[in-house]
């Protein structure tokens, strides 16, 4: 099982490399329809309500995740790539950096959304440049690291069901009038299910940091100093340790739509420019690699 998890994984990221994600009927998506369409039913302004909405969500589709265990090499290979966001997220990153670089700063605000959940028309070039470096260095470890790294722990299964928690978490995971209580369950969940795959991500991107001209002791360092002072036990891990492997500055005041939230300054450099923000897809990608290599590997040695 072991050595077939590990074809599938590579199979899977091979996938996701080379095919966009389908524009329609992509599950995820459809997942994510599905929890709208449940929460009109399970919503209450109480955590046991968000408890229920997670526990019936994430065991659907862990259970067909267990089903479709028997399709062995192809059915990890299928779900790898379901799951997997990396490609898409270097594609986004590379388009933000051509938008700023050419002054366009409607078409950047406009692209941001794809990247997190800040307020576009709050910020300015360095602002958007910020941000998009802060969501490269979360969502590597979201969109790739962990799913693999839950492939490679439980098959089908950890996959499907390590996206269904951080889908739930990008949709009810807010601390805002409408979710701090019910969408408890899903940010506790999301942050219990990345805190290994965000530390792994933090020692590739450390390990790496000489392929973006910088030092792993610098990454180390930051990550050391700065990463528990986040309100995140693990975008703390994985933007402190971008930051240091860049030698930029992150963290800083945050626009929300739903508020503003002081973070704390990660990195001793300047603040991150459009260059910085190409290194950082170009780390995002090594991490990637690294990843997918560490997950096959803990498949085959875990037989």
């Amino acid at each position: 099982m072991g050595t077939s998890t590990a074809v599938g994984l590579v199979l899977g990221y091979a996938l996701d490399r080379a095919f966009d994600d389908p524009q329609r009927w992509h599950p995820v998506a459809g997942f994510g329809s599905a929890a709208s369409a449940l929460e009109r039913v399970t919503y209450a302004d109480r955590r046991s309500a968000g408890v229920v909405h997670e526990v019936l969500l994430v065991g659907a589709v862990t259970a067909l995740g267990i089903g479709l265990r028997r399709g062995g090499v192809v059915a990890t290979a299928l779900a790898t790539w379901t799951v997997l966001g990396g490609r898409s997220l270097a594609r986004t990153g590379r388009d933000m950096a051509d938008r700023l670089e050419s002054g366009d700063l409607t078409g950047a605000r406009a692209l941001l959304p794809s990247l997190c959940g800040r307020d576009p028309e709050a910020l300015d070039a360095d602002g958007l440049a910020r941000a998009a470096v802060e969501s490269i260095a979360e969502n590597t470890s979201d969109a790739t690291v962990a799913p693999l790294l839950w492939g490679a722990v439980a098959g089908t299964p950890g996959l499907l069901g390590y996206r269904a928690v951080n889908t739930l978490d990008a949709m009810i995971g807010y601390r805002n009038e409408r979710y701090l209580r019910f969408g408890w369950a899903a940010a506790r969940v999301d942050d219990l299910a990345n805190l290994l795959p965000a530390r792994v991500t933090g020692m590739l991107t450390a390990a790496l940091a000489p392929m973006v001209g910088g030092h792993p002791a610098d990454a180390l360092r930051v990550w050391r100093r700065g990463a528990s002072e986040h309100p995140s036990p693990n975008a703390g891990v994985v933007e402190a340790s971008m930051a240091g492997a860049l030698g930029v500055r992150l963290g800083g005041r945050t626009q929300y739509r739903y508020g503003t939230e002081l973070r704390p300054t990660l990195g001793d450099g300047p603040a991150p420019r459009v260059a910085d923000l190409r290194r950082a897809v170009h780390m995002s990608e090594a991490v990637q690699v690294g990843a997918v290599l560490t997950a096959a590997l803990w498949s085959v040695l875990r037989r």
